[in-house]
């Protein structure tokens, strides 16, 4: 079935609005960078999110899932198959009366839903006096975005404030046939194909979170919403925490098109200080450059294509290597061709 069939075939369970054919990565971006996705796709509820997963299966097309597209890079021939941006983006506040102790601040459950942006979510909290997401405040990504990569900022994760988060498992519903060999007699179970992929609800725990990771890099999970365990506090404290933090961000992080932090820390070195100490700050390939800002930033100085930052990424790498013998790793994620 041609591309333009598949879209039709999805605008009659989602508005027409929301399918894109061809649309080019790099205005759902923040590197501003990217080929085209051979379908793009809004989703902005779980039936529609479930609708396009039901015409991928059946037609055999690969998924692709982002938030916010402010921690990957999509390569210059852009992403096969469908490209789903969930925008799912409902938030829901229960306070919990029964867990007020004397002198301690009050609990609240913050849900919220897997495309809700971070900058958003904390602007909502603060109009409640919710404390404890001050740290994600400025980061430009989403919920689930944040769940995924285990997002974090001075100091704090997501990890902490996690209770659970629900998503949807498709390892049953891509499941035709496990075989097993029991003392050398090959048993052959024949699996139910699932109708729709099953909707589970993992613990913090269960989340596997360790630094910029979770289990949803490694499992076929794609999340829908998170609860997450904050407390009341005072406006005013929140306010100047987030504007501190904000404040803090504008003086120390480039302004220009980025992927954020592109490297992760080092076990025993801050990479920043060690891409800096190596004379690279400000180091260009084409349109890509170190910040002369902040060296642990890769930036799109206006004309950069994906492959001058990928470019630009290996040299970053093989020059700390050869000049300290460090390994250094990517934050950001690489997709497409």
């Amino acid at each position: 079935m041609k591309l333009e069939e598949i879209c039709q075939t999805l605008t009659k369970e989602i508005p027409s609005e929301q399918v894109y054919c061809n649309e080019p990565m790099s205005k759902h971006t923040t590197f501003k960078v990217g080929g085209n996705a051979d379908i793009f796709v809004k989703v902005r509820s779980i039936p529609e999110l479930k609708s396009v997963i039901k015409v991928a299966k059946k037609h055999n097309i690969h998924l692709t899932i982002i938030g916010n597209g402010s921690n990957v890079l999509v390569k210059d021939k852009g992403i096969r198959g469908i490209v789903v941006k969930i925008e799912i983006d409902t938030i829901e506040i229960e306070p919990q009366e029964d867990k007020m102790a004397s002198g301690e601040k009050k609990e609240v459950i913050v849900t919220a839903g897997a495309g809700v942006v971070l900058a958003r979510l904390a602007q909502e909290l603060l109009k409640q006096h919710i404390t404890g997401l001050e740290f994600a405040s400025g980061i430009p990504g989403t919920v689930g975005g944040a769940i995924k990569m285990n997002a974090g900022a001075y100091g704090k994760e997501m990890q902490d404030v996690v209770v659970s988060t629900k998503c949807l498992d498709l390892k049953r519903y891509d499941m035709l046939v496990e075989r097993t060999n029991i003392d050398d007699i090959e048993i052959t179970e024949i699996v139910k194909k699932a109708d729709e992929p099953e909707m589970v609800e993992l613990t913090n725990a269960e989340q596997e979170f360790s630094y910029r990771h979770s289990i949803f890099s490694e499992r076929r999970y794609i999340i829908l919403e998170t609860k997450l365990k904050l407390q009341y506090g005072k406006e005013e404290e929140i306010r100047k925490q987030m504007d501190e933090l904000a404040s803090n961000r504008k003086e120390k992080q480039p302004n220009l098109p980025s992927a954020g932090s592109t490297f992760k820390r080092g076990e025993d070195f801050i990479t920043a200080k060690l891409i800096d100490e190596c004379g690279l700050k400000g180091k260009q390939i084409g349109g890509a450059q170190v910040s002369e800002k902040h060296a642990g930033f890769i930036v799109n100085t206006g004309e950069a294509t994906a492959q001058d930052i990928l470019d630009l990424i290996a040299e970053v790498k093989k020059t700390v290597y050869q000049k300290t013998g460090k390994s250094i790793d990517l934050e950001i994620e690489v997709l497409g061709e």
